[in-house]
């Protein structure tokens, strides 16, 4: 039997494990999903040598940066955006090689570029890791200038402080990268001006449960276009199956 699995910490909010366990069984594919929810990215090799059959991964918050380091081949646009949240394992040569792919990128551009307008030229991104990443090159990739914001800005990024209603004016698109406003915390948002938000705004939230955030509610309260994460989650399941399974 086949294994796949799941890589990060925590995993208690993953849906991947229930998903792709329930396409095996509908599909009849002889396989099974796991999650291996590890402390530290230095565990990783344990799950490589523990588990012979191991022939995918998704990977996770906080590791799709830090597992790069382990991999023997990078596709183009993991390179690119400089995270991994796909992973698939092949024999060559006798030896077990590692490439690692980013499906967020896909899941992301098919899942917002319908919701896209002419007057939308500039996006905030709000956060900085690994997600942020493929959201700022998909963004570009779909021709929209992005700028990051961030609690602890580096240069080029912008601080929470500094955003007002007129930058908000200005940048039209606003994706949330992080996990404010997740289950549990379902009370919180990023600390925006919402009061320059409007109709011409759009706003979508990585974020899926609860299903509409408190940022995604303080924006459409103003008129703005909003979508959760949840097809972007699905699109990127489906293209994390291709790349475990195209050979290149």
């Amino acid at each position: 039997m086949e294994k796949y699995g799941l890589v990060g910490y925590p995993l208690g909010h993953s849906f991947s494990k229930d998903f792709f366990n329930e396409k095996f069984k509908n599909e009849g594919i002889d396989a099974e999903y796991v999650n291996f929810e590890i402390p530290s990215v230095d565990r990783f090799p344990d799950i490589i040598a523990k588990n012979a059959n191991l022939r995918g991964l998704n990977v996770t918050i906080p590791y799709k940066e830090k597992i790069i380091s382990y991999m023997d081949e990078l596709s183009e646009e993991a390179r690119q955006i400089g995270a991994v949240n796909v992973v698939r394992l092949t024999e060559r040569k006798g030896k077990l090689h590692l490439k690692g792919f980013n499906s967020d990128v896909i899941g992301f551009t098919r899942s917002i570029e319908p919701l896209l307008e002419p007057s939308h030229k500039k996006a905030l991104i709000l956060g900085t890791g690994g997600a942020s990443k493929a959201v700022h090159y998909g963004l570009q990739k779909l021709g929209i200038e992005c700028r990051w914001v961030s609690r602890d800005p580096q240069e080029g990024m912008l601080s929470y402080a500094q955003l007002t209603p007129r930058t908000l004016k200005e940048y039209t698109v606003i994706v949330n990268c992080t996990p404010v406003g997740m289950y549990p915390h379902t009370e919180e948002c990023p600390n925006l001006p919402y009061e320059g938000i409007g109709s011409d705004h759009l706003l979508y939230d990585l974020v899926y449960n609860p299903e509409e955030t408190l940022f995604l509610r303080k924006g459409k309260a103003q008129g703005a276009i909003v979508k959760n994460g949840l097809e972007m989650l699905l699109l990127q399941a489906y293209a994390g199956w291709d790349f475990w399974h195209t050979k290149d």
